[in-house]
């Protein structure tokens, strides 16, 4: 039984991944100066892992649930400005692949926790 968020494997790559993200946009030139995309892309990345956080610290199941899926929308949002980036030569081609990698697996394993919380909760609910 998880006590606390911070020992949710989802939530330390959500973390990690907003780490990433912060270095990325003081690492490219064209980020450092566009500020508007700069700190949106940010936002969109610390977005994951604060809902996490926050769904699992309402107490109930079915709120962590919904925060998980706004979690997930967050990373579509990040998915979205990592191709815009990568479109307007703001980050490197190899760079974009990692990147979208991570988030895309971040993604996935929200999904299956979210399966995972609804089953829970279904059982619970028929008392099994």
């Amino acid at each position: 039984m998880v006590k606390r968020f911070e020992d949710l494997d989802v939530w330390q790559r959500a973390c990690d991944l907003a780490v990433q993200v912060y270095k990325l946009t003081e690492e490219y030139e064209g980020l450092k100066r566009d500020y508007g995309l700069k700190d949106q892309i940010r936002r969109a990345a610390v977005s994951i892992g604060s809902n996490i956080a926050e769904g699992f610290e309402r107490g109930s199941k079915r709120e962590f649930i919904q925060f998980l899926y706004i979690a997930k929308g967050s990373a579509g949002e990040l998915r979205t400005q990592l191709h815009i980036l990568k479109e307007i030569n703001y980050i490197s081609l190899e760079k974009f692949e990692s990147l979208l990698r991570e988030i895309v697996s971040l993604s996935k394993q929200i999904a299956r926790f979210i399966d995972y919380l609804k089953e829970d909760l279904r059982r619970e609910e028929a008392g099994i």
